[in-house]
Formats: structure tokens, C-alpha cells, sequence
């Protein structure tokens, strides 16, 4: 996994926080100094977090869960929606629907109309609507597209959450927190870190900073997917070779299977058995009644 280095950090501007007066206590350790009124972050402990979070990015990629990105900033729109695409994972650029992830089930009826009205439009019975209610539907599909098209594919809820500003996005990280759905964040100097599971202290306003964090973090997800895909291949290969191996070690059980010849013959030995045993049986009465009959003759010749 690549590493950010501190060079990278200090030319992309992740160092520079906010005011002094704007700071939030909690973000103490990880503000190196103050110059000029203004904190100066500790790009050493960033890239330590950096580390830990594209670490933990990376195993939630290899176990094929997805992880959704939030960033509504006017600095991040552009950035975080072009690198995520790459990854092909979730994200939200436009306003955040409130109860996406606590009402996630209204929010899939949302994503559901959308592709119904692509199948209407693109169907027979869309020719027979007049003029005006196919720009109403029109217009209806392009309102979906822009705030739930990137997560029509989210069939389930993420598995994490990364949030650019969680100053500007407090109800997605709220909604996270409240489903135990672990948290990414980009946290400045007037933020409170305590909210976040992996937090990565930098800098949320420049697009510099915002661009150098979001592509670490994609690019972890990209070597854990690249990991999956071959542990894979390896397994089906591996399944192969057991499948090879264990195929002629089954023929000759087959083969003992099919020789019924001994078996056989012992059936019809007690079968013969079993029939000489009858015809005894049958025969035993009637001596018993020859007996009888030579009693009374035996008796006259003693007179």
C-alpha cells in the first residue's frame, strides 16, 4: 500500500486549520503550533491516521462491502465524485437526504420509482403521453438522477461512511453513529474528532487537501479489491485441482459398487435354502401320520 509522504501533506496544504478562535479543544493533539492566529496541524500524527484509515479502507474493499462517500463541499463535488467512480463505490455530492441510512427503506422506493420511470420512457405506452406529462416525468427523472443516481446501485447499507467536513454533513455522521456504521472523516481544527472512528486531521477547505486524502483512500480500496479478485482466483484454481485429483480416486468405488456378482450369489443360496427348509416342514406331517396308522398293527401281532 502506498504512503502519503509529509512532502505531499505540505504541498497540497493539509497543514492549515482555522482560526484560533474557531478551534475546538478536542483536536489539541493534533494541532502542532499556532502562527499568525492561525493553528498549524501535525502532518506527522496526519499521516499516521492516514495510514490507519486507507489499512481499514482497504480490508472493508477485500471483504466486498462498500463504503459511501459524502462530500457537498463546492471543493470536494468535483474531486470525490471523479475518484470514487473509479473504485465504483457510492457516493453523495448533491444535498444529503435526510434518513438515507435510519429510513433506508423509503430512501430504495426513491431509487426504485427512478427505474420505473426508465422503464416507461423507454417502452411503447411513453410514445402515447401527451407532450406535457412527458416533461413532468422527464423532469422528475432528472431530480432523482442528481441526488440518489449515484447510489442506485446501494442495494444494502454501507458498511462505513467517509465524510469530508462532518461540521457540514453532522447528519450523516449523527445517522452513522446511530446504526453503529463505522466513520472516515476529514477533521479540522474546529471539529470534534471524538465522532469519528478513524479520524485523519487535515485540512477540509482547499481541494488540494481534499483530492490528496480521498485518492489515498481510493487507492487502498482499489488494492483490497485487486486482493479479493485474487484470492478468488486462487480458490477456484485450488478447486480445480481437489476436483481433478479426487475424480479418479472415485472411479474404481464405482466400479466395487457395480459388481453385485457375490452378493448375488448368496441370495440365491438362501433362497435354495429357504425352500428345501419348506418342502421339510411339509413332508414332517405326513410321516407323523404313517405312525400313527402302523400302531394298531403292531399291537395285533403281539397277540
Amino acid at each position: 500500500m502506498a504512503k502519503v509522504t509529509f512532502e505531499e501533506l505540505l504541498d497540497a496544504g493539509c497543514h492549515f486549520g482555522h482560526l484560533r478562535r474557531k478551534w475546538n479543544p478536542a483536536m489539541a493533539p493534533y494541532i502542532f503550533m499556532e502562527k499568525n492566529g492561525i493553528h498549524i496541524i501535525d502532518l506527522y500524527k496526519t499521516a499516521d491516521k492516514l495510514e490507519e484509515a486507507c489499512a481499514a479502507a482497504k480490508q472493508i474493499a477485500k471483504s466486498d462491502r462498500k463504503i459511501l462517500f459524502v462530500a457537498t463541499k463546492k471543493q470536494a463535488k468535483e474531486t470525490v465524485a471523479e475518484l470514487v467512480k473509479q473504485v465504483n463505490m457510492p457516493y453523495v455530492t448533491e444535498r444529503w437526504p435526510g434518513g438515507m441510512l435510519t429510513n433506508f427503506y423509503t430512501i430504495r422506493k426513491a431509487v426504485k420509482k427512478m427505474s420505473d420511470i426508465d422503464r416507461l420512457m423507454n417502452g411503447p405506452q411513453f410514445n402515447a403521453i401527451s407532450k406535457r406529462e412527458k416533461l413532468q416525468i422527464q423532469r422528475e427523472r432528472a431530480k432523482l438522477e442528481k441526488n440518489l443516481g449515484s447510489i442506485a446501485d446501494l442495494s444494502k447499507l454501507p458498511a462505513a461512511v467517509f465524510v469530508v467536513d462532518i461540521l457540514k454533513e453532522h447528519i450523516a455522521v449523527a445517522e452513522a453513529r446511530r446504526l453503529s456504521i463505522p466513520t472516515f472523516a476529514i477533521v479540522d481544527t474546529n471539529s470534534n474528532p471524538n465522532l469519528i472512528d478513524f479520524p485523519i486531521p487535515a485540512n477540509d477547505d482547499a481541494s488540494k487537501s481534499i483530492s490528496v486524502i480521498v485518492k489515498a483512500i481510493c487507492e487502498a480500496i482499489k488494492e483490497g479489491l485487486a486482493e479479493r479478485a485474487l484470492n478468488k482466483d486462487k480458490v477456484e484454481e485450488e478447486v480445480e485441482e481437489v476436483e481433478e485429483v479426487a475424480a479418479p480416486a472415485a472411479a474404481p468405488e464405482v466400479e466395487e459398487e457395480e459388481e453385485p456378482a457375490p452378493e448375488a450369489e448368496k441370495t440365491t443360496i438362501k433362497k435354495v435354502k429357504n425352500v428345501v427348509e419348506e418342502e421339510n416342514t411339509e413332508d414332517k406331517p405326513k410321516r407323523k401320520r404313517t405312525t400313527v396308522k402302523k400302531a394298531p398293527a403292531k399291537a395285533a401281532s403281539s397277540k
